[in-house]
């Protein structure tokens, strides 16, 4: 006789078998979309998952895309070749992770492959169709130079068909909604209106760039002087790409806060309204959009477990929040001041969770003080002291003004020396708690040896 199934193992078996039925509709369904389609929608649970939003079933999904993909040897990152050469004047624009704030003078990777689609079934579907056989023809060739002539030749066509239809609100709105069907991105429409800039510029951006330093190792006042120079003549022809080339001019400097110099150095005062009145004030909403994305990339971090990297990630937040701060004065008081404590407010929360996980008398490398590290208080102290000098010098105008970087320099040479005589008072304590125990604490019993007490033996050094 057949072993009896009993109520649990029943449900058990009729449980597997609806995942079962689940999984063949699903398989069935993503063979029903075009390898686009299927390219689009990874982008957009990668998109959802770097955003924070958990969704049911996403992993098994994503797995599953990313296994078709991987058969040929792409990625799920990786462009076919007709959008690829599409889109290759805004490589040098491109930041990976999905933020949904608003990102001056960069776009986001992942909205590529939605905006493509929307040009491809929406925009300009026969003539996509027309460049996309065109371009496979020429690249099967081996054709390089006639391949970024088609690919010029189609640029120029989008752009003038994204003019006439971006003229009016309404077709606008209409553009907008239709590029809502392929992304929930709220950034994807000005993404669209960025690559609509940069295409329109030509080959000013190319240009402007390879008149850059390699690297900006010290941006110190003549590198601001140089820099400014060509982004006025870069912006007096193009004015609306501006945010383009100071993207480029970022991409340069070895942290991105510094680019904050372009608006304090033109400033007639540190003032917050001095600061704004300057022709490159973007660049602090610049600065405050990489922290927004060092927040996001904390986020990650600290969810897969990568301690170490969230201790970077926040050492160069606390960087950057320092730069501004004592940079310009007032910050705390305008629209700057507000974004930058409700992202320092967020980032707290994070570190706050994780370091929530562990007991009390259990310390986290993330609540160590050496992350937001007290030099900067005394530096700014010392930075503060100093330019109160230099100001009130230069209003008296008996002193000649003195160069910011000098004294940055100074307060940097000030901090060095009191931890250097930190560092020996800490070894004079040691040295001299040594020495009063093992000798001079033993040897006082010696003076008063005549009261017939027997004392212990001096111990030798």
């Amino acid at each position: 006789m057949p072993p009896r199934i009993g109520p649990a193992s029943q449900r058990d078996t009729l449980r597997k078998m609806r995942a079962m039925n689940e999984i063949d509709r699903l398989s069935e369904f993503l063979q029903r979309l075009t390898p686009l389609s299927r390219s689009c929608l990874l982008s957009e649970l990668e998109r959802l998952e770097l955003c924070g939003i958990d969704m049911p079933g996403s992993a098994d999904l994503q797995s599953r895309l990313r296994a078709e993909f991987r058969k040929d040897g792409s990625t799920q990152a990786r462009a076919t070749s007709p959008s690829r050469y599409f889109f290759a004047p805004l490589e040098l624009l491109l930041i990976d992770g999905a933020p949904d704030h608003a990102n001056m003078g960069r776009i986001s990777r992942k909205t590529l492959t939605p905006i493509w689609e929307w040009i491809c079934r929406d925009l300009l579907p026969t003539m996509a169709r027309d460049y996309i056989k065109a371009i496979n023809d020429q690249v099967a060739a081996n054709n390089p130079k006639e391949v970024q002539k088609i690919a010029s030749t189609f640029q120029t066509k989008v752009v003038k068909v994204l003019e006439s239809t971006l003229t009016s609100s309404e077709s606008a709105e209409t553009a907008r909604a239709k590029l809502a069907q392929y992304t929930a991105s709220r950034t994807a429409f000005d993404d669209v209106l960025k690559m609509l800039h940069v295409l329109r510029s030509g080959d000013a951006l190319p240009k402007f760039n390879e008149k850059l330093p390699e690297k900006i190792a010290k941006f110190d006042d003549g590198q601001v002087a140089q820099i400014t120079l060509q982004l006025d003549a870069f912006k007096k022809a193009h004015p609306q790409a501006l945010p383009f080339a100071l993207a480029l001019v970022a991409r340069r400097l070895k942290t991105p806060w510094q680019l904050v110099r372009l608006a304090t150095k033109a400033a007639a005062s540190k003032a917050a309204a001095d600061v704004a009145a300057t022709p490159y004030a973007c660049v602090v909403h610049m600065v405050l959009d990489r922290l927004d994305d060092k927040r996001l990339a904390l986020r990650v971090a600290l969810r897969n477990n990568r301690v170490l990297i969230a201790r970077d990630l926040l050492a160069e937040i606390y960087d950057a929040e320092y730069a501004l701060k004592v940079r310009i004065d007032g910050i705390e008081h305008c629209d700057w001041g507000v974004r930058l404590q409700q992202l320092m407010d967020a980032i707290a929360k994070l570190v706050s969770a994780e370091v929530s996980r562990f007991p009390a008398n259990v310390g986290h490398i993330l609540g160590s003080r050496r992350l937001r590290s007290p030099r900067h208080a005394r530096r700014q102290a010392d930075l503060s002291g100093l330019e109160g000098t230099r100001r009130d010098a230069g209003r008296c105008g008996g002193v000649p003004q003195v160069d910011r970087t000098k004294l940055e320099r100074a307060a940097i040479r000030m901090n060095r020396h009191c931890a250097l005589g930190c560092c020996l008072g800490m070894i004079f304590r040691k040295t001299a708690t040594h020495f009063s125990g093992s000798c001079f604490r033993r040897a006082a019993p010696a003076a008063g040896s005549g009261n017939g007490r027997k004392t212990a033996p001096t111990a030798r050094i």
